[in-house]
């Protein structure tokens, strides 16, 4: 195993010699895939996808209007815009523009890309909105009116960071930021949260709480809804802990909760949904369950929970979001979704069914507004079946808004669900989608397994268009580490158990080639961030099972991630290096360590991105360094822009995107 790093020096993001590097590596690299007529047509083909008109303009609404970001080839930065129910029903909306990002990159020559913004309730007039450079996760914080179409003069504004900020009243944010020295946690986020008056120096604002250096960060937010209007801070001790706490007018009030359990309140209702078994109120609930009490009553020292959601062998809670009268349940029953309404009542909580999920697929509930009625929005899909975007009241009828185009010619393709057993005899899932006559063709198998992710059934484009059309069979692997049966199957695979993941897809790609459906061969995958260390591993431990590698935004080096931007973060999932014990086995099986001269392995296209200021660059640039020093089949493409997705536009992600099926397909084909 090395131990010397000769190459901390490509560690400098932004530094003269890494970047020269960096360009050097692109031209190599796209010189030899970027060379066909095939490759300019599979970055259209994929471009033509990602800027359709006919695409969904996915809305959530905010009082009376729908608000929208929007991005196609006409706008790449994308329009911030709204409309009306009515409009919104039609095919042609009329859009209100509220804010231009092309426009504003042009006026002041920034590489502005879009963020988000938190609007004002109620009244929705004026919001808080974010802008990255480049794509990063820092940002800039503007004040904008969005019925004046303009940014507030003398209103909120921050510089970059990584910010923490929401409205507690048109005159008051709570806000946490980069204050000066010692203000931010290890990972590089807020470690102090305080209330900002407007008008105020940033100075002045008041301290509400503050965390330890070695946290993950600390957050406040205010609940407007009227006659429940409550105050409350978080401290995320790790990625899976927190305290949280009331503000009041006498100070912090700690919620009597264990820190492993999610929490949220509306009107009346605290919902917790705890992430291992907690005895409590007389009763015994397993991890993955929500339960309901009502908020006044357990601040009074009730503990008679009810059990809304109890998971089994075979189902889990996906999440949950309310309307105002009404709790939504989605859940997944083998990774498959269904959806359930539970109304409260005088004589406990009568559950039904929502509908609205397809077979072998997903239904999102993608909006409510809890504030004003009981209307939702679903957005429901398949593999094969394009997105529906519906529209309902609970107890009324629904109404189709928006159907996606077919972005590939879906017929004679089969979609199929397997279970691999795993090394210890644990049933992994997995979906195949798989067209004609693609038998013992090519199979690109995609895979994350962390951070308790569940990745379900749905419509891809740009998959359909550069994969399935061109013969090529898809898989989606399942594995422990994620979310799909819950917070138990996600503990699985934490620390020390982490080689559990890594067993699981080593099984699934045995399974599909035991299957006939593929050959190792013609078996590539692909992954991203934690996906990424997925795929390092998969290279290093089980090189022989596979035909070619798309390795994205990596984590490799478990000996430093912590040291690098957010990584100490994620310390919860993967463990600390600098504790003997659990360097003891990360190490076994951490991707820098690992790769070694003597080693047969696939070829590997690592995809990473300079601005991304969450996943260090790092990782991807030192390994593919180390794997060329030895002698081994290695690309590289590094996108100077893009942040943790790795593209900060269509036209980027396009080609990043084709980049990777072109290196897939030539490698398998």
């Amino acid at each position: 195993m090395t131990v010397e790093d000769p190459y901390l020096w490509l560690e400098d993001v932004t530094g003269d010699e890494a970047l020269e590097w960096v360009r050097s590596r692109n031209a190599e690299t796209l010189d030899v895939l970027t060379a066909s007529e095939r490759f300019g047509q599979l970055r259209d083909s994929i471009r033509e996808v990602l800027d359709a008109g006919g695409r969904i303009p996915y809305v959530v609404r905010r009082g009376t209007h729908y608000y929208n970001f929007w991005q196609d080839a006409d706008h790449p930065r994308g329009l911030w815009r709204r409309t009306t129910l009515e409009q919104y029903r039609t095919a042609e909306p009329d859009w209100e523009i509220l804010l231009d990002v092309d426009a504003l990159a042009a006026a002041e020559d920034e590489n502005w890309v879009w963020k988000g913004a938190a609007v004002l309730r109620p009244g929705h007039r004026l919001g808080l909105v974010q802008l990255s450079r480049g794509g990063a996760d820092a940002t800039v914080v503007r004040e904008f009116d969005l019925d004046a179409h303009e940014f507030v003069e003398d209103g909120y504004t921050l510089p970059e960071a990584k910010h923490r900020i929401g409205w507690i009243d048109a005159d008051r944010v709570y806000l946490g930021t980069d204050f000066g020295p010692g203000s931010l946690t290890t990972s590089g986020y807020p470690r102090l949260v305080k209330e900002w008056r407007r008008g105020t120096p940033l100075e002045d604002a008041v301290l509400v709480a503050e965390g330890k250096p070695d946290d993950v960060a600390m957050m406040a937010y205010h609940d407007p809804t009227e006659g429940f209007e409550r105050d409350f801070v978080r401290r995320a001790i790790d990625f899976y802990r927190t305290e949280n706490f009331e503000r009041t007018p006498s100070g912090l009030t700690k919620l009597d909760l264990p820190e492993d359990v999610e929490v949220s309140t509306h009107r009346e209702w605290l919902l917790v949904h705890p992430r291992s078994a907690w005895a409590v109120g007389g009763a015994e609930h397993p991890a993955g369950t929500l339960l309901a009490i009502r908020y006044d009553a357990f601040k009074s020292g009730d503990r008679e929970f009810t059990a809304l959601f109890t998971p089994d062998a075979h189902t889990s809670l996906d999440y949950y979001t309310w309307t105002r009268n009404h709790l939504l349940l989605a859940t997944l029953h083998d990774v498959k979704s269904e959806l359930r309404v539970l109304t409260p009542g005088p004589d406990g909580w009568a559950e039904a069914e929502l509908g609205g999920a397809p077979e072998f697929g997903s239904a999102q509930i993608v909006d409510t507004e809890p504030d004003v009625d009981d209307e939702y929005l679903v957005d429901s899909s398949s593999y094969l079946q394009p997105s529906t975007l519906t529209r309902g009241v609970v107890g009324g009828d629904v109404e189709v808004l928006k159907q996606a185009p077919a972005f590939f010619d879906a017929a004679g393709i089969e979609v199929s669900q397997y279970f691999a057993t795993s090394d210890d005899g644990t049933k992994i899932p997995y979906f195949v989608v798989r067209p004609p006559g693609a038998e013992n063709g090519p199979t690109l198998l995609y895979g994350y397994g962390g951070f308790e992710v569940s990745l379900t059934p749905s419509y891809g484009g740009v998959v359909g268009r550069s994969w399935l059309s061109r013969g090529g069979t898809y898989v989606v692997a399942n594995i422990r580490g994620g979310g799909e049966y819950g917070p138990d199957w996600h503990m699985q695979a934490v620390k020390e158990n982490r080689y559990k993941a890594f067993q699981d897809f080593a099984a699934i790609a045995r399974d599909l080639v035991a299957r006939g459906i593929t050959t190792k061969e013609r078996l590539g995958i692909q992954g991203g961030s934690n996906g990424g260390l997925l795929m390092g591993v998969m290279l290093t431990r089980y090189p022989e099972l596979f035909g070619a590698i798309v390795c994205q935004v990596p984590l490799l080096d478990l000996k430093r991630y912590h040291l690098l931007l957010a990584g100490a973060s994620w310390m919860a999932e993967w463990g600390d290096p600098d504790v003997p014990e659990e360097w003891e086995y990360i190490s076994k099986y951490s991707p820098y360590q690992n790769v070694s001269p003597g080693g047969e392995y696939p070829p590997i296209l690592f995809v990473t991105s300079t601005r991304d200021d969450r996943v260090h660059p790092g990782h991807a640039r030192k390994m593919f360094a180390r794997m060329r020093e030895q002698g081994h089949d290695v690309e590289y493409f590094e996108n100077i822009e893009g942040g943790h997705g790795a593209a900060a536009d269509n036209e980027q992600l396009a080609f990043r995107s084709a980049v990777a099926y072109e290196f897939l397909w030539s490698k398998l084909s």
